[in-house]
């Protein structure tokens, strides 16, 4: 297996001119284990698919690093020092799976 490193994914979501905040977690996968997961909030006034945001990540990332799903929220979750709160995701998103 490929060792991916979230913060690496998420360097290259800020980059993205609609992207305003965005965290990326691992979710359970069958055969990988697990595979990387994006949640992103969009700037005012911008839109993007998640189909535009995995390409823009294809263009700057190995393949396998890619988001399998990029998920769009108004906003994340924060601890209460105001950090986004991986856990809350990481739960969520294993949830869903």
């Amino acid at each position: 297996g490929y060792n991916i490193y979230p913060r690496h994914v998420e360097e290259e979501l800020y980059k993205h001119p609609s992207i305003l905040e965005g965290a990326v977690v691992g979710v359970k996968h069958e055969v990988r284990g697990e595979v990387p997961q994006a949640f992103v909030v969009l700037r005012e006034g911008h839109s993007a698919t998640e189909a535009e945001i995995k390409d823009y990540l294809k263009q700057h990332l190995p393949p396998y690093s890619v988001p399998v799903t990029v998920a769009f929220r108004d906003a994340l979750p924060k601890t209460l020092i105001g950090k986004i709160d991986k856990k809350v995701l990481k739960t969520e998103a294993n949830a869903t799976t």
